[in-house]
């Protein structure tokens, strides 16, 4: 059996046969190491699957001389998780009743006064709210997805946000 560093110059030569055994060897113990760090299942999938995406990008960023590769992989693994975690944070902030961890927490009312107030969004800002928030994509892959510069994901988003603290904040933000 070829060693991991092997199987991945090979594939830096071009051999896609390289890249699929390095997956079969390492794709569970990144997912371990991930799914012991988040105790999220979906999750943990998820960054396995970005990982080896971002791999297939990077693969000629790896050099033998500084790691290995099951290093290498699990590096990119953690930045695509904290960079996942940092924007939950962040919308979390904003919006705690978006998160999918903690919509268990909110009742059925809320949650559909929520559906609503987003129902209500112009369909640009609708579409950008949904994007970023239910399936926790990059203003990058938003962009691509719309076909529109990130800037202007940037501001619809800001725009979004304002008009739904706006609806929501007698549900959600009543001092007291």
């Amino acid at each position: 059996m070829m060693t991991n560093e092997h199987l991945m110059i090979t594939y830096q030569e071009g051999d896609n046969e390289a890249f699929n055994q390095l997956y079969h060897q390492l794709h569970r113990p990144l997912y371990s190491f991930l799914f012991r760090y988040t105790n999220e299942e979906q999750l943990s999938i998820d960054i396995v699957q970005d990982t080896f995406e971002q791999l297939q990008k990077k693969r000629h960023d790896f050099d033998v001389a500084k790691g290995t590769v099951q290093s290498y992989i699990f590096q990119i693994g953690y930045r695509l998780l904290l960079n996942k975690l940092n924007r939950r944070k962040k919308w979390r902030s904003f919006f705690p009743f978006l998160v999918p961890i903690q919509a268990t927490t909110f009742s059925t009312d809320d949650k559909l006064a929520v559906q609503q107030a987003i129902a209500k969004l112009p369909e640009k800002q609708r579409g950008v709210v949904l994007l970023a928030y239910y399936h926790d994509l990059q203003q990058e892959d938003i962009a691509k997805i719309l076909e529109i510069p990130v800037g202007t994901v940037k501001s619809r988003l800001h725009q979004a946000l304002k008009r739904l603290k706006e609806e929501l904040k007698e549900d959600f933000y009543a001092e007291g």
